[in-house]
């Protein structure tokens, strides 16, 4: 006999027809059949819920493997670093103590020999004078007559200079050899030598905050103040976390901006768009976009065509409790309040007013477009060029170095992301030393990669002492300069990484800068530094000797307005890109100046400059 089996809904399991007249009479029921057909669906679609977050943990295990690979040669190359640092403190300090042995010994030398030459003279002194009166006392005892007028005759004279002889009887050296060493100051600074630098700021608690996520005025300056957090959500309280933010349309093109550590846990990146629009803001940490990331952000062409502070795609991208309402964010009391460069009209993305050019500027030709293929850029930044022929361009944005003939025509681009040694996360300067190599400033990696001329790694120099390179350039000694954004200090290493010098400090005197950007050598071996938020050019010896300086914020010739980029020409005469007046600069060295206005739509123009010295060449 067939028994049907039934499903009791209330205890959730499977009776027969007798429990149903028993203790399951007033349950609900179903058919089993039903219940087990139910529960195969559900069993099927929770099974296919998990595995569709397997992608998700196959992402995030590869992440984590990453960034486990990427803190293990992290410290690795940073155990090389302190073994190399110490290494050369130790030969320092062997080379210090055989030169304070060798000034021991000549020193001593200098002070035995007088004292040994005195000595000697008056032993022979005394050896005479008790020579001659040995033979005068012979003499008078003898009480011969012939003898002693003899004698008289012969030695007389001969004691008479030696007792009037002037004699050194005095010494003519002292005793004295001490050693002087501030052992206890250089014991503290040995204490406190070196730091390792780190935070524990994660992407997914840091926070952003500030008008300048949703909104900004055609160039006018905008700032979001980046906060970071722990994985608790905790405020990290100290600096240098790897930031890197970007602003970009969606053809690719890319605005200018700075990113400003407070040195609290806290960040500014200060920004400028230069046309009207909808654009996109990536805010990242170590390479992840941080909560809310990226932004929306609109761009007016006045603060009345502004709309409302609050948005409600921002509000719901970052989750934001209180109606998506945002205060901004009062500036750190580190924060400068020098006059930050801001671009005035005449820029990429506004229609620029014709003037009379005082020199020659025809168009040669252009290099590039926006992109992120081959002999395309994303964010270019440093221009070299060799005697080969060959035209150097780092493309900050694409991690890469790219290479065009002298008339344009692509060649080739090196250069893999990342933060390991032979890698690029921010390239910014780029020089080619005499030898053929390539040097790249790498801002965000904090030091400088030296390439083959067929882009073959070969050594990094400056880790552990830069803070944020900027730009490169090599000197008639071979020696690489090193402008560090960041520290506001220029930097001079021998190729082999060893430090020549260094000079500069932030402020806005003569021998110190505010925000450097790039360096350029004349034929003289002068250093020249483009000083951004000082609005000036500085000239140095190779000595760093400060020489000169030119140029106050404004609009007219001779004025900056931050300027950025510098070269010099085969006749000595110093161009500059004055990003803030959308124009380059040229000066002869005579000093007068000459001014152009380039082509700004594309990434890169090149065109032929005629100076006249003492008049001008008018288009």
């Amino acid at each position: 006999m067939e028994v049907s089996v039934l499903y009791c809904l209330a205890c959730e399991i499977s009776v027969c027809e007798d429990c149903m007249n028993g203790e399951h009479a007033e349950h609900p029921t179903d058919s089993l059949e039903n219940i087990v057909d139910q529960q195969l669906a559900a069993l099927q679609d929770r099974v296919d819920s998990a595995k569709n977050r397997l992608p998700q943990i196959r992402r995030a295990v590869q992440s984590l493997r990453d960034i486990l690979q990427q803190l293990n040669s992290q410290r690795s190359s940073i155990e090389e670093d302190i073994h190399s640092s110490f290494s050369e403190l130790y030969k320092t300090l062997d080379t210090r103590k055989s030169v304070l042995l060798m000034e021991l010994e000549v020193t001593y030398g200098l002070k035995q020999k007088v004292l040994q030459a005195q000595l000697d003279t008056l032993l022979q002194e005394e050896a005479a004078i008790n020579y001659n009166c040995s033979l005068t006392g012979e003499a008078l005892d003898g009480e011969n007559k012939a003898v002693i007028l003899q004698t008289h005759k012969d030695v007389g004279e001969r004691l008479g200079d030696l007792a009037s002889q002037g004699l050194p009887l005095q010494p003519e050296e002292n005793d004295q050899l001490d050693l002087m060493m501030e052992i206890e100051g250089l014991r503290k600074s040995i204490h406190n030598l070196g730091t390792i630098v780190t935070t524990n700021a994660v992407a997914s608690q840091t926070e952003a905050s500030g008008e300048g996520l949703e909104q900004c005025v055609v160039g006018q300056p905008a700032t979001v103040v980046i906060t970071t957090r722990d994985k608790s959500g905790g405020l990290c309280k100290t600096g240098n976390a790897i930031i890197s933010a970007e602003v970009c349309t969606p053809d690719g093109s890319v605005a200018d901006g700075e990113i400003v550590d407070h040195k609290n846990g806290t960040y500014e990146f200060q920004y400028t768009v230069k046309k009207e629009g909808h654009f996109s803001l990536a805010l990242r940490l170590y390479d992840q976009h941080i909560k809310g990331s990226p932004f929306q952000l609109k761009v007016t062409s006045s603060p009345d065509d502004s709309p409302p502070t609050t948005t409600a795609a921002n509000a719901a991208s970052t989750g934001s409790s209180d109606g998506g309402a945002r205060k901004r964010s009062a500036k750190s009391p580190g924060s400068r309040s020098r006059q930050k460069g801001v671009r005035r009209g005449g820029s990429l993305f506004s229609t620029p007013k014709k003037r009379v050019n005082p020199i020659e500027d025809d168009l040669i030709f252009r290099i590039g477009t926006k992109g992120r293929n081959k002999g395309e850029f994303t964010n270019l930044q440093g221009v070299a060029a060799c005697s080969e022929g060959k035209i150097l361009i780092a493309d900050s944005n694409n991690q890469c170095v790219q290479i065009f003939s002298n008339t344009g025509e692509f060649q080739s681009r090196f250069g893999v992301r990342g933060r390991l040694p032979g890698q690029l996360q921010r390239p910014t300067g780029v020089a080619v030393h005499p030898n053929g190599d390539i040097i790249i400033a790498d801002y965000d990696n904090k030091w400088v990669s030296i390439f083959s001329s067929e882009g073959k790694y070969k050594a990094k120099l400056g880790s552990g002492r830069l803070m944020g390179p900027k730009g490169v350039s090599v000197d008639q000694n071979g020696h690489v300069i090193v402008v560090d954004n960041k520290a506001c200090t220029v930097f001079i290493f021998q190729p082999s990484g060893k430090l020549v010098t260094k000079f500069g400090s932030r402020g806005n005197g003569d021998r110190q800068f505010a925000g450097p950007h790039f360096a350029a050598v004349n034929n003289n071996n002068e250093i020249i530094i483009t000083d951004f938020h000082n609005h000036s050019v500085k000239v140095f010896n190779a000595d760093g000797e400060f020489l000169l300086k030119f140029g106050s914020n404004g609009e007219g010739n001779g004025q900056f307005n931050a300027p950025t980029g510098v070269a010099v020409d085969v006749n000595g005469n110093i161009i500059v890109a004055d990003w803030g007046n959308s124009r380059i600069q040229v000066t002869s060295p005579c000093e007068v100046w000459c001014l152009t206005e380039v082509d700004r739509s594309c990434p890169t123009s090149i065109r032929r400059q005629t100076l006249s010295t003492g008049r001008r060449v008018s288009l």
